[in-house]
């Protein structure tokens, strides 16, 4: 795994962890995202509340929020392949990956 690219739906911060109420996915996502940067691999995150323009000239991310709307957010691709769709990698999918293992994705 060289790189990463996650598409968030619109949240109020860059991670979507702020204000009182965090919702832990979210924080482990971070959390996950900020170990992978640390061992080289290059995290992209969008979020499209503040980054529209970065889902437009995708066009594979463009052409699924065209298809089937906003609710396919999140979109996660490693190494450009579409990994998952409208859910982040749970919690074994992040370790295999620290691992190095590959997963099968759905």
């Amino acid at each position: 795994m060289t790189s990463v690219q996650v598409y968030d739906p619109a949240m109020c911060c860059s991670t979507g962890v702020c204000g009182p109420d965090v919702d832990p996915v979210l924080a482990a996502v971070a959390g996950f995202l900020h170990q992978l940067k640390e061992r080289g691999v290059r995290v992209d995150r969008y979020n499209l509340a503040q980054q529209p323009i970065a889902f437009a000239q995708n066009s594979r991310v463009k052409d699924l929020l065209q298809k089937e709307g906003i609710g396919v957010l999140p979109l996660v691709f490693v190494d450009g392949e579409l990994v998952f769709k409208g859910a982040y990698p749970d919690e074994a999918t992040r370790q295999a990956w620290l691992a190095g293992e590959k997963t099968n994705q759905p």
